[in-house]
């Protein structure tokens, strides 16, 4: 199931929808990600189609005029694939197949599908294999319906197994497995943890490309994969930093997403331990993407899931190198001034001027303002190791210039 195949950038379409909980905006926001997610799965996006419908159709989630439009262009363009940005009932996702006649996936599948490329190590290729076990369970009726009923006649009669039942079985026998698997190994993983000393523990979080694995990389000098591809990290990876004199592990964790898929937040949160057993959290945030502020959002909100939200916590706006922002003319009178209008010190001095101090802004990839960036570090790290050394005090003095 988890297979590794060179990719062919296939034909891809995208199918979005608007209603009372995402107008036009935000829903040509998710499909730029569900684009971005296509490209990093190994999709070429040729046209996307969006419908304004309150309630999805429980038959075809989108209406039937529409669906019609779908599969002439699907027909006259030979598309391979069609990508829900919303996560499809088995039953839609059977129905719009026969009218298609093409690959259908929507949002989670895709995710998952990128989770499978991405799986490096054995526990990453677990969680991932279960996420897709859990995924597919109810989604099997249909893939036999050739054997759902079975035969009569002579030595047929009586009870007996139908080949989806099988499947089913084998499938759920399969997910027992992999959950077996997983505390076995999130017990060894627990005993290294435990193993690593009183050292202070700091993890980046963030949302998915917004260059954690780049900042690991400089400040551990390490050589983390990183790629500017969604979802480029999985594994957790796990460094000792040292700033100063003052020594500390510093963890990557797996980036979030809006509309994560809730088999993958379940079976990822053994590797979320990273985070909750740190003693510091590092947000990265990308400042140079239009809608960071929501991003910070669906990161607090994953964190609050896996009861996090309370640690003490520096917002890392990295990527200033790239970010942009929109002028008015002197002469322009009737253009109101809005966020898109912002400069990084405009933002400096809006809800940001209210987190004490906690936040630095960076360019990782640059390395732009890193020596800020390791003073805060420091002296966060400083105080939660005297905090639990009272008597250390003496061996780690305050941040200078030539650490």
């Amino acid at each position: 199931m988890l297979e590794k195949k060179t990719l062919n950038y296939e034909k891809v379409v995208l199918i979005g929808v608007i209603n009372q909980e995402q107008d036009e905006e935000k829903s040509n926001e998710y499909l730029d990600e569900l684009e971005f997610l296509s490209y990093t799965a190994g999709g070429e996006v040729v046209k996307r189609f969006t419908q304004k419908i309150d309630i999805p159709n429980p038959k075809t989630f989108i209406g039937k005029g529409k669906m019609e439009d779908v599969a002439a262009f699907v027909k006259t363009h030979e598309i391979g694939t069609v990508i829900f940005d919303d996560e499809l009932s088995p039953a839609q996702q059977k129905n719009i197949e026969k009218i298609l006649r093409c690959k259908i996936l929507d949002r989670t599948s895709l995710i998952l599908d990128i989770f499978a490329q991405r799986a490096q190590t054995s526990y990453a290729r677990t969680q991932v294999e279960l996420a897709q076990y859990e995924y597919l369970l109810p989604r099997l009726a249909g893939l036999w319906t050739h054997l759902e009923r079975q035969r009569g006649g002579i030595g047929m009669r009586g009870p007996g197994e139908t080949e989806i039942e099988t499947d089913r079985r084998i499938v759920r026998d399969r997910i027992s497995l992999l959950k077996k698997k997983l505390a076995t190994i999130d017990k060894q993983m627990a005993t290294q943890r435990g193993n690593r000393g009183a050292l202070v523990r700091v993890a980046l979080v963030g949302y998915t490309n917004v260059g954690k694995s780049t900042l690991m990389n400089v400040i551990s000098k390490s050589d983390v994969f990183a790629e500017n591809k969604l979802f480029a990290t999985l594994d957790t990876t796990v460094r000792k930093v040292v700033i100063g004199n003052l020594p500390f592990l510093l963890s990557d964790t797996v980036g979030f997403i809006r509309k994560l898929p809730t088999q993958l937040v379940e079976s990822f949160k053994s590797t979320l331990d990273e985070v909750r057993e740190a003693d510091l959290l590092l947000h990265v945030v990308d400042i140079s993407h239009p809608n960071f502020e929501e991003h910070i959002a669906s990161v607090n909100q994953i964190l609050s899931e896996i009861d996090t939200s309370d640690k003490p916590t520096l917002m890392v706006f990295n990527k200033i190198d790239q970010y942009t922002h929109e002028t008015i003319a002197p002469d322009d009178l009737a253009t109101e001034k809005s966020a898109k209008h912002f400069t990084i010190d405009d933002w400096k001095h809006t809800w940001m001027n209210r987190m004490n101090g906690q936040a630095l802004f960076i360019s990782a990839l640059n390395k732009e303002n890193l020596s800020e960036f390791r003073k805060k570090v420091y002296e966060e790290v400083r105080k939660i190791h005297v905090t639990r050394f009272p008597y250390n005090n003496f061996l780690y003095p305050e941040y200078t210039d030539d650490f």
